[in-house]
């Protein structure tokens, strides 16, 4: 019952905030079912519709986010699913998404930016989460989490979460206020692009010489 209140407490909140922020384009029509079957051919801001005359209730409902993520897949400890146009054909257009965010025991969500969208979160289960962002001032806002606790951060700043419990994972559940919210690494950006930035551009903006930039762009895998 909980569960179901914290949910409807994100939703409501989302709601909100897409009113307030709407970096997608507003819909013509009452809903744009993308069409998954059908190669596209052309790119345009969301997905090609198919008919309206042959929507039917699953396209607009998933469980895409009912099952944990592999929080092993990756060095940092964390896992994100999040909805799209393949697993809710029926959110196309319509200028929110939605994320699972599985973080294991010390795990850490790295410091990145949506560069298209404002995020709510909702920490639903687990020990203590530390969350924060830093604004264009490079002031750090953050803040430890308990379990029903809500923070938003804003669109296209740095932002990171952070499992301090040592012994049981956390979820999180995400609002993002674009169908496409996008999602940039700091450090992967940085020391594993490709093609590679150059060693002197990274040594002097992080005052590390040659071996340290080596050393991380192998850590990061780049």
């Amino acid at each position: 019952m909980r569960t179901g209140s914290l949910l409807l407490q994100l939703f409501l909140t989302l709601i909100l905030l897409t009113g307030v922020v709407k970096p997608d384009i507003d819909p013509l029509q009452d809903y744009c079912i993308a069409d998954t079957n059908n190669p596209q051919t052309f790119f345009c801001n969301g997905v090609p519709c198919i008919n309206p005359a042959l929507a039917k209730f699953s396209h607009f409902g998933t469980s895409a986010l009912s099952k944990p993520g592999n929080t092993q897949a990756n060095p940092f400890g964390f896992n994100v699913t999040l909805t799209n146009t393949l697993n809710l054909p029926g959110f196309n257009t319509l200028g929110l998404a939605m994320a699972r965010v599985d973080i294991a025991a010390k795990g850490l969500v790295p410091p990145h930016a949506h560069p298209r969208a404002s995020e709510v979160n909702i920490f639903l289960s687990g020990g203590t989460l530390l969350v924060g962002f830093v604004n264009t001032s490079n002031h750090l806002f953050a803040q430890k989490l308990n379990p029903g606790d809500l923070f938003v951060f804003p669109k296209g700043l740095i932002h990171f979460l952070y499992n301090i419990d040592s012994k049981v994972p956390a979820l999180v559940v995400s609002g993002l206020s674009s169908q496409n919210p996008g999602a940039q690494i700091a450090s992967l950006a940085t020391f594993a692009s490709r093609p590679a930035i150059l060693d002197e551009i990274l040594k002097k903006a992080f005052k590390i010489n040659s071996q340290d930039v080596t050393r991380i762009r192998k850590n990061l895998g780049g």
